[in-house]
């Protein structure tokens, strides 16, 4: 241990000033961890590898960029919470991580709503990005960086791609005409109409004849399709990959990436009236991020590992960004999960129905750690879920307080008054009981795993809460409140045994809920630089006879009378 820690010491400083890209609403802590984190690599190291992933190369993760238009709602929570898990649970297994979030600050939607507000397109985005930086710093949201695409670093980016696109002959000048949504930002075909609307129910106009460049999109059809073939597990879940091979088998036409109508985005290069179509702008904030072409950063964590995004952005990002990127020569991202939407008590959540959810409201009444931990286990990661005040309080109650909570208190609360306020020394030997559910938790981690390389985020808390209740049945049967009475050294024993097992279950805990994770962690005395997944070996159980504090409630029960003030 003195070797670690003269590592640790060493590796502080250096490792803080790779760092280049930070989050400026990042707690000095946080950049504690990861240090320690790295450390830790020659334990215990990377995640079980898929088809998509080794489990041990640099790993970046991104969500979309959000639209600024109007504030931060549940879907932006629930993306950039599902994507801090994952980020997390990567950095805790040692590897490194790029997690990337943003703003998509150009289009027509955001220059009507500047007017309507009497600002000027600039002060208003500077003054609604605020609001989901806040939002990732109010959830606990460890993102690496946050871009803007109106930022100069990614101007310049966009329009380096755009001449790399010219330079290739896939971009020529034509005209357009068609039915555009200003609210989704996108071109629709007569076909795809629904009742005169879009497919997403927005609203459409006419675009009579402005002239426009065009990307080649329809000389990727093949390829296309080629590609999702040779990587079946690009698109995920498996019925968005079909969604996705079905549109592009129904034949792609050459898309419009420039508008002359409005002026609010990036500028063509060489041209006064062209303005980037929004999307070519916003997809291309994952490589400016990493300060493509040549930075460091670029070479390291380009392919990224995982883009995760809502499903009414799908075709954007499984055929139009693939294809520009294929055009330009770049390599394709590894993997692209969609996950679904979210209702409120069955109905589907907007302005008109009064019901839109505000995260913010939730972290007010419920706490940080009960939101985060609400989203993640609620539904199944990918399908559409529906919300309600009732799903959320049993929930947190009966995982959280119950369960994990009272499970916790009532085995420190033993150890603190029967065995000289430190943990239990006269341990052993074990008995078979003891032996099953120490080596349950010594797997905790590989089944974990499993399911967080594929991003079944609700089965890897499952893993967790089913190993809480297993050690809740382990107590009930052990019954170490009567052993008080009748043999000390085996009550010392059981409690040891589930100390041991809630030492796991934190650590694990850390990337889904990682406050009351971290406090459990303090209340079981486990030190801080031993809190990665590579101290999850036997080499690093908790030490005996070493002494802990007066424990206290780390999840109060969320009483019914907040439901009906609410």
């Amino acid at each position: 241990m003195r070797f670690t820690t003269m590592i640790l010491s060493l590796l502080a400083g250096s490792l803080g000033r790779t760092l280049a890209f930070r989050n400026p609403i990042a707690t000095v802590s946080r950049l504690s961890q990861r240090t320690l984190i790295g450390c830790c690599t020659s334990l215990r190291y990377g995640t079980p590898s898929t088809s998509f992933d080794d489990g041990k190369c640099p790993f970046q993760v991104t969500t979309p960029i959000y639209y600024v238009n109007d504030k931060p709602h549940i879907g932006h929570a629930y993306t950039s919470t599902a994507c801090d898990v994952i980020a997390r649970f990567m950095r805790l297994s040692g590897r490194e991580v790029f997690f990337l979030s943003g703003t998509d600050e150009h289009g027509q939607k955001v220059e009507q709503s500047a007017e309507k507000r009497g600002l000027n397109p600039q002060e208003f985005v500077d003054e609604v990005s605020v609001n989901f930086r806040d939002l990732l710093g109010l959830m606990d949201i460890s993102n690496d960086h946050f871009v803007r695409t109106t930022s100069d670093e990614h101007k310049e980016v966009a329009q380096k791609l755009w001449n790399t696109l010219i330079e290739k002959d896939y971009i020529y000048l034509g005209t357009y005409e068609g039915w555009y949504s200003v609210r989704d930002e996108c071109f629709y075909n007569e076909s795809e109409l629904v009742d005169g609307k879009a497919p997403t129910g927005a609203e459409v106009e006419w675009v009579a004849k402005e002239e426009s460049y065009f990307f080649k999109l329809s000389a990727f059809e093949d390829k296309l399709l080629q590609f999702y073939e040779d990587n079946p597990e690009f698109i995920a879940p498996a019925g968005r990959r079909n969604e996705v091979i079905s549109f592009v088998k129904g034949g792609l036409r050459d898309l419009s990436v420039s508008r002359t109508s409005f002026k609010w985005g990036v500028q063509v290069p060489g041209s006064d009236k062209h303005i980037m179509y929004v999307w070519i702008d916003a997809l291309t904030n994952y490589i400016s991020a990493l300060g493509y072409p040549d930075s460091d950063n670029f070479s390291k964590f380009w392919p990224a590992s995982l883009h995760v995004i809502g499903k009414d952005i799908l075709r954007f990002h499984a055929v139009y960004w693939p294809a520009m990127l294929m055009a330009a020569g770049i390599p394709l991202p590894k993997r692209l999960f969609a996950h679904g939407w979210w209702t409120k008590d069955g109905q589907k959540i907007s302005k008109s129905l009064g019901n839109v959810i505000d995260p913010v409201d939730l972290v007010e009444q419920y706490g940080v750690d009960q939101t985060r931990f609400f989203l993640m286990t609620e539904v199944g990661f990918g399908n559409d879920g529906d919300f309600s005040d009732k799903a959320f309080i049993q929930r947190v109650n009966v995982n959280l307080a119950n369960e994990l909570g009272n499970l916790c208190q009532r085995t420190l609360s033993m150890v603190f008054k029967n065995c000289g306020k430190q943990v239990p020394s006269d341990v052993g030997p074990y008995l078979e009981e003891d032996e099953k559910i120490l080596e349950s938790a010594r797997t905790l981690l590989d089944r974990a795993g499993k399911e967080v390389s594929n991003q079944a985020i609700h089965r890897y808390a499952d893993t967790v809460i089913e190993m809480v209740w297993d050690t809740n049945k382990y107590i009930d049967t052990m019954e170490p409140w009567a052993l008080k009475k009748t043999d000390t050294k085996r009550m010392e024993t059981v409690l040891y045994v589930i100390m041991e097992v809630l030492r796991h279950v934190a650590i694990l805990y850390q990337p889904i809920i990682p406050d009351s994770a971290n406090k459990i962690l303090d209340l079981l005395n486990v030190p801080k630089d031993e809190r990665t997944f590579a101290h999850l070996t036997d080499k690093y159980m908790i030490k005996e006879g070493s002494a802990i504090s007066k424990p206290k409630a780390v999840f109060p029960r969320i009483e019914v009378e907040q439901l009906v003030e609410s």
